[in-house]
């Protein structure tokens, strides 16, 4: 049995590294007791269930993924067209890095995203939110034609979701995906230009 005492991040490192070997639908709460030296119970005592436990550990990545994004939204150096130029692409590369380092824990962040979880959720508020204000930013400055901020930053991650919509994963190796996403994020910023 485990001598210190366990917490929940102890828990999310061990389920995510459970996830990695053992894959999304493969993992259970028992495995992950089983590594800790600690009954299932315990586990429950800390995520109620499966499900909550899984989305622990995608909302720590995605943590990470988020504190990257932001950075690069809030750079206030660079003009709206560019930051939102820089936040698409980066948001890419990110996703596209990670689909490809950790493919197993990838899969469980799809899995999530096709059950519509509270963290997929959460994702996309929180890119929708980065987008819409740099889309303030530039209507305000006279770069970008006046509109419903909110409905463009949708319209945008819409637009551009073949290139961080885990449902596309499949076909971000493809050799054409950087020149078509280069693409499409000049064709979204020429459209968004006040003229």
């Amino acid at each position: 049995m485990r001598g210190e005492p366990l917490d929940a991040e102890t828990i999310v490192s061990a389920t995510e590294e459970m996830l990695r070997r053992h894959g999304p639908d493969k993992t259970t709460v028992l495995d992950v007791a089983r590594q800790l030296g600690v009954s299932h119970g315990s586990v429950y005592r800390h995520f109620a269930s499966k499900a909550a436990l899984r989305e622990a550990v995608i909302r720590r990545w995605l943590d990470q993924v988020r504190n990257e994004l932001t950075i690069v939204a809030q750079n206030s150096e660079l003009p709206p067209a560019e930051r939102l130029r820089a936040l698409l692409t980066t948001m890419f590369a990110i996703k596209w890095a990670k689909a490809g380092a950790d493919p197993e824990l990838f899969a469980t962040f799809r899995v999530l995203a096709a059950e519509h979880s509270a963290v997929s959720s959460d994702h996309v508020g929180f890119l929708v939110a980065q987008l819409q204000d740099i889309i303030i930013d530039g209507v305000a400055a006279g770069d970008f034609v006046a509109g419903e901020p909110e409905l463009i930053a949708r319209a945008v991650l819409n637009a551009t979701s073949r290139f961080h919509d885990p449902t596309h994963a499949a076909e971000w190796d493809s050799p054409e995906a950087e020149a078509e996403s280069t693409a499409v994020v000049s064709l979204i910023l020429d459209g968004l230009r006040a003229r």
